[in-house]
Formats: structure tokens, sequence, C-alpha cells
């Protein structure tokens, strides 16, 4: 079914189905259906401090204000949230006015229907959802809590009850905004450079489109999904290569399209929950093009329970990849020629780039296994909240530990520390990352 056909369908099923029931809103808690104006503004004050690394003493420091707006009456809805943070990004000074969401709402006891910009999370496994990908990420807003990460991007989106128990959500993205994945900042030697992407274009070919059919019972939930679109994770590939006067590779950060059919589930069972996720993500031209991974299957399994008051939440993260092979390293020629040492050269700057790629994706072997952890308990009356989270990949021996504690003095006022460190061998993604991300944060949050 081409996007076309498949936007086609979104329509039909828009607006031909007020006979049914809805199962939910995308971000109330309850229906209005009276013609009674409901309006609430509010949003929050913070400063938070990020440093430590060894490449930045801070790596984020900032001020940042956020006014959330709501208004609901009968089947009007309309939500906003603007949020204006100014100070130290990585050694550079700005000021960002970022609209995390604003979109306008029909919503019904029949069917709801939303237009703007929006933020979509699909999936019901804690931190690796194969399934979401909806949602682009900001991976370099460095704060306490990894949900600001979340990017919004325009959105047509029908959200159809089938019956009390299931619905479908039908998502249509007609704009490309991608995930920030500051590839610059990591220090791959003084003659690499990182050149500014070059976007799809705008055209109706190139906008993506979701559909979701979700179903939750008192004793069971689970979904299946289909996406079809520009992936907002990318790769990068060598753009230009040149040797005089000085070396330098250009690369250049690239995009890619998958289908990705996915499934979840999760099933309560006394004192715990066991959840489940997998997806099968489906590319093409992976072989030509180094940016584009393989297609491959991504499952995450893990169980929530609690242990003396601690919340635990222990899971295994897997990857298994499609069409695998072994990339063989270049042989440095034994001639001195200097036509043969550029082309080996060009080789092993081809070889290296695209390994670099591989761990990205995780790809670096057929399979790749890691197993994350994380604990959470409250105390003092449910006025501090101390966590830990901890991840191991197995397979790139890479490993991240992340303590924190959220401290509620008042009602509308926190204040939250923590650090993350990651560890990892020579030429690994954590290894590179530690250098930007690995230090101490604090926050001081004041919401009205």
């Amino acid at each position: 079914m081409n996007l076309r056909l498949l936007c086609f369908v979104f329509v039909i099923l828009s607006f031909n189905v007020f006979s049914q029931g809805l199962f939910e809103t995308a971000t109330a808690d309850s229906e209005k259906t009276d013609e009674t104006a409901d309006i609430s503004i509010g949003g929050y004050g913070r400063g938070i401090a990020y440093g430590g690394a060894e490449d930045y003493d801070y790596s984020s420091v900032f001020g940042e204000i956020s006014l959330q707006t709501r208004l609901s009456r009968g089947s009007t809805f309309f939500y906003a949230d603007l949020r204006v943070r100014e100070g130290m990004f990585f050694n550079k000074r700005k000021t960002v006015v970022d609209l995390k969401e604003a979109y306008a709402a029909y919503r019904s006891p029949n069917f709801s229907f939303f237009v703007g910009n929006q933020v979509v999370a699909w999936g019901r496994t804690d931190g690796y959802n194969p399934t979401d990908n909806i949602t682009p990420y900001d991976y370099f807003l460095l704060t306490p809590d990894f949900d600001d990460q979340r990017m919004s991007s325009f959105l047509l989106r029908s959200r159809v009850s089938i019956t009390d128990n299931s619905e479908i959500d039908l998502v249509f993205i007609p704009v490309f905004r991608q995930s920030n994945y500051r590839y610059d900042l990591f220090q791959m030697g003084s003659e690499a450079r990182f050149n500014q992407p070059s976007m799809p274009d705008t055209e109706f070919k190139n906008g993506s489109f979701g559909a979701r059919l979700n179903f939750n019972y008192p004793v069971a939930g689970f979904s299946f999904s289909y996406f079809h679109g520009y992936d907002p994770f990318y790769g990068f590939r060598v753009e230009n290569i040149q040797f005089f006067p000085v070396v330098r590779i250009d690369y250049l950060p690239d995009f890619y399209k998958k289908h990705t059919i996915g499934a979840d589930f999760e099933l309560p069972l006394q004192n715990s929950v066991f959840r489940a996720e997998i997806a099968y993500n489906n590319t093409s031209d992976y072989h030509k093009n180094m940016h584009i991974p393989n297609p491959d299957l991504y499952y995450v399994a893990g169980v929530e329970k609690s242990i003396f008051n601690i919340i635990a939440i222990m899971q295994y993260v897997g990857k298994y990849t499609i069409d695998y092979k072994t990339i063989v390293e270049p042989v440095a020629p034994e001639s001195d020629d200097q036509a043969a040492q550029m082309e080996y050269g060009k080789k092993l700057i081809n070889y290296q780039s695209e390994l670099f790629n591989r761990r990205i994706f995780s790809q670096q072997e057929k399979t790749n296994h890691a197993i994350m952890i994380s604990l959470n308990r409250q105390f003092a009356y449910e006025t501090v909240n101390a966590e830990l989270t901890a991840y191991y990949n197995i397979t790139s021996e890479e490993y991240l530990v992340r303590p924190a504690v959220l401290w509620r003095l008042t009602d509308q006022l926190s204040a939250s520390l923590g650090a993350h460190f990651m560890f990892g061998p020579d030429d690994s993604i954590y290894n590179y990352a530690a250098k930007i991300f690995n230090g101490v944060f604090i926050g001081f949050k004041s919401e009205f």
C-alpha cells in the first residue's frame, strides 16, 4: 500500500466514524461534552546546571520558563506549551524559543481529531521502545527529566474507538522533523568535519504515516502498529575526502525511509507487571549506503516488581540484524606509490565510517544484547524520590550509571540532584559520548 492510499484511508476513517465510541483522548484525562468553558494556565520556571565532562566543564547551564495553556469547551480542545530557555549549551550562549506543543482538536464521545505540533509516544516498555517511531528526540538537551528530550512534530492525528476497550490511532506527518544528534560534538579527529544535513524535500511523497491498533483490558493490554516514512534517528555518510594541501573528511548526516511492523503487550500479575515490545524494521539500499541500517528485529522484554517498597524494573534489550555481513578492514599496500596510498586511505576512511554507523544502530554484530535495571523508592512521606538506573551492553561492553534524587520541598517547589556516567572501550559510542555527557546535574524548579 503506497503512502497516498494510506492517507486516503486515514481521511475516510477520520470522518466516517461518528457512530463509534472514543476509548480515550490523546492528552486529556477526561472528556468534556458540555458547553462550559474550562480554561487553565500554568507552567514553571527552573534553573539547571549540568557539567563535569572531559570536553566541557559545563555542558549545559540555563534558565527556562514554560507557559502551558489548556482550553476545553464542548467538542473544542486546545493545548499549548511554550518554553524559552537561555544559557550556555556546549560553550555557546543561546536563547532558545521552543514550541513544545501547540494543537487544536475536535473531541466527542465518538471521535477525536488533532491538528498541530504534538508529541506522540507509542509502546509500553520503559526507556527503550522499538515501536516509538513518531517522536523525534533532542538527545543533547540535558535535564534531570528524560521526557524533556521529546520533540513535537506537526501531525494530523485521529483516534477512533472500536469498542469500549479498543481503539485505532492514525497519524500523518506531512513535514519531516529529525532528532537532534550532534555528530559535530564527537571528537573524531581534527580532519573530520560535519556539514549541515540535507533535509528531504517538503513533498507529499516524503510524508510519514503511522497506525496503531490498541487494546486495553483489565487483565492485559496490547497493540499492533505500522509505520512508513523517514526515521527521526539517522546516521551519516562520507561526502568528500581530500588529501591536499591537508587531509579533510567532509561528513553529511543523512536520512532514510523504513517500514516498521510492531507489537507490544503489558500483563499485570499480582505485584508484578510484565511488558514486552518487538518491531521489524525494513530498509532498502543499505548495502550501498553506510548511513542506512540493515533490516532488523528490535525487541525488549522486562518485568516491573515491588521489592521492599522499591519499584524495580529489569529489562532485556536485544537486536537481530538481518542480512548481516562482516566488513573487512582494508590492507595497506606494500608499495609507496602515492596513488595506491591515497586509494588505501579512502578505503580506510570508508571502513571506519561504516563501522561507526553500525555502532550507532547497534548493528556492529549480528546480534546485540543488553540489560537495564532501574530502582525507584520514595522517602519522607513521598516528598523524596531516589532512583538508580544502570545499563550494560553485553555485546559492545558499554555501560551507563545514573543516580538521581528529587526532593519536593513544597507542592510547587522541587530540587533535583544526580549524575550521569557512561563508559566503553576505545572507539565505542559511549567512549565518545562520555566526553560530552558525563558529569553531575542539579536543578531547581518552581511550578505555578
